[in-house]
């Protein structure tokens, strides 16, 4: 089968559940490596329920659970999937992209200055005015009070104390950091197989 038919036999799926209370954009499905580990921890590696099934009919993925709620074609019942792993690795980036948001997770969405949650922007801790450059080592997460008080001076002429000096930081330990923070969104299948920082039972 060319692969244009199985995508658009893929599209033709429908929910075979008509209860209004169960949306399916609540079933996402969640994508593991060919490692069985998930591609992503923060942001979490998932899929639309849609994209997951078009990837089984192209034979990309496994399935490895599924969600009781169930969607058809003309010719074929299924049920969607909760969880799948890639049947190629995808090997990940030794070091993450500089943004914004990776940069909060580095610091783990907390001002380096005084450790508040709140508000938060970042700051360049050599200023600009003075030579420092937009780089992972010279940027931390502070909150907007922080960065008014500390404005164009150095953490040591403001008299502010950096709790964690800035460094690049590899994408495990991004993951790392990620795994602290899951999402609303767990379903049960999904325990298995992420590593949440629980508290084990003697």
């Amino acid at each position: 089968m060319f692969k244009a038919d199985l995508i658009e036999r893929a599209a033709q799926f429908r929910s075979a559940d008509e209860d209004p209370t169960r949306n399916l954009s609540a079933c996402p499905t969640l994508v593991l490596n060919a490692d069985y580990t998930p591609l992503s921890y923060y942001p979490l590696s998932i899929w639309p329920w849609q994209t997951a099934i078009k990837a089984i009919f192209l034979e990309r993925v496994d399935v490895v659970a599924s969600y009781e709620r169930q969607v058809h074609s003309p010719s074929l019942d299924m049920k969607l999937p909760s969880v799948i792993a890639l049947r190629q690795f995808v090997k990940p980036s030794e070091f993450p992209a500089f943004t914004r948001f990776n940069l909060f997770l580095r610091d783990r969405f907390t001002c380096q200055y005084c450790g508040s949650p709140s508000h938060l922007t970042f700051d360049h801790v050599v200023p600009r005015r003075l030579g420092g450059k937009t780089t992972w080592e010279n940027i931390i997460t502070a909150c907007a009070p922080c960065n008014m008080k500390k404005g164009g001076r150095t953490p040591k002429q403001a008299g502010m104390k950096l709790m964690l000096e800035p460094i690049r930081p590899t994408s495990w330990q991004l993951q790392q950091h990620g795994r602290a923070f899951p999402p609303n969104y767990l379903h049960e299948t999904w325990r298995d197989w992420l590593y949440w920082d629980i508290e084990l039972e003697e």
